[in-house]
């Protein structure tokens, strides 16, 4: 039993939209060059003093990602901007000169929009990530960056969110002048291919019938383990909380004992070690373990090696294979959580 199709009973749109998260990627690249290059150039002309994020969901998880990747490559610090500091407190910003990046798979919530307007009057240079052609988000940026990942019809976001983390380490690597993660970029659409004919079938026998999960990443990982969280929680109807492998020792890990489920995110670099340690642990005191790594050999999921900060998207491709698996398993359709919405408009 090899890869995505081998692990659902039926065809999902969930499945078929995260299948092509490969071609989406490509397109965005390939849309996008010039965008790249002159947000890059007015950013090493210019340094912001601070980045601000402002996102909701699977958006905010792309913004996790951009904090990490963003502030290892060029030392600047990034916030994420609470979106009720403008809806529900009409709160002032202060002038600075500042970056806003603004992530979106449709560009349209209210409580989105109210907050990158009032950070543009305050002088910010806003750039949008946003893949719905008809955004208002688009009409409030400075520059777009179109994530041409094409109708999600599937509650469930996938495709996009992996456009978005695609466009983050583009954008990045071109401000920083980073060749590494630029050539680790430029494989994506290959090893996204290669991803997701990964075999995670182990993980579906071991979660369908799982009551609460830990999901662990750390560093560049963190942000899709969050992911995975949100995922279990709306498509598989599954109790997750995600942790940073070290954050976990904080209190958290108290409950990790025999049969806990644990998801963990691991990777090549010193981020991916510190989640190892931490599996190696849970594992010794019997907790249900599923490790996704490129290098450890003990690990219960398959995963591709590449640059450190492209491993977590390629690992959140195979994810989704195994999110809609699980789904199904549990007796779920994950295209249509109960309660959700695809647009979900906030104040």
């Amino acid at each position: 039993m090899a890869g995505a199709a081998a692990m659902a009973d039926r065809t999902t749109l969930m499945e078929s939209e995260a299948g092509e998260a490969a071609d989406a990627v490509a397109r965005m690249l390939d849309a996008n060059r010039a965008t790249f290059a002159r947000i890059a150039a007015r950013l090493v002309a210019h340094p912001p003093e601070t980045v601000i994020t402002c996102a909701r969901g699977s958006s905010d998880h792309a913004a996790t990602y951009a904090k990490y990747l963003i502030e290892t490559r060029t030392g600047v610090p990034v916030v994420s901007a609470a979106l009720s500091v403008a809806t529900l407190f009409d709160a002032p910003v202060v002038p600075g000169n500042r970056l806003v990046i603004a992530i979106s798979q449709s560009g349209r919530s209210p409580d989105l929009l109210a907050t990158v307007a009032l950070h543009r009057r305050a002088g910010a240079f806003v750039v949008a990530l946003v893949n719905a052609e008809d955004a208002p988000l688009r009409d409030l940026a400075d520059e777009v960056i179109a994530l041409s990942a094409g109708p999600e019809r599937s509650v469930a976001a996938t495709k996009s969110y992996i456009a978005s983390l695609a466009a983050v380490a583009a954008l990045t690597g071109a401000w920083a002048k980073d060749a590494t993660i630029a050539n680790g970029v430029a494989q994506l659409p290959d090893l996204l291919r290669a991803a997701w004919a990964l075999d995670w079938s182990a993980g579906v026998s071991a979660l369908a019938g799982a009551d609460n999960l830990f999901v662990l990443g750390r560093g560049h990982g963190y942000g899709i383990a969050q992911e995975a969280a949100l995922k279990f929680k709306e498509t598989c109807a599954l109790h997750a909380e995600s942790f940073s492998a070290a954050e976990v020792r904080h209190g958290p890990m108290a409950i990790v004992g025999r049969d806990f489920h644990v998801l963990a995110f691991g990777g090549s670099d010193r981020a991916g070690a510190s989640v190892r340690e931490t599996a190696t642990e849970f594992r010794a005191r019997g907790a249900k373990l599923l490790l996704a790594d490129p290098v450890a050999a003990d690990a219960e999921l398959p995963a591709l090696a590449a640059h450190p900060a492209i491993e977590p998207i390629l690992m959140v491709q195979s994810f989704y294979a195994l999110a809609n698996a699980v789904a199904l398993a549990r007796g779920l359709n994950p295209d249509a959580p109960p309660h959700l919405r695809k647009v979900t408009e906030t104040l």
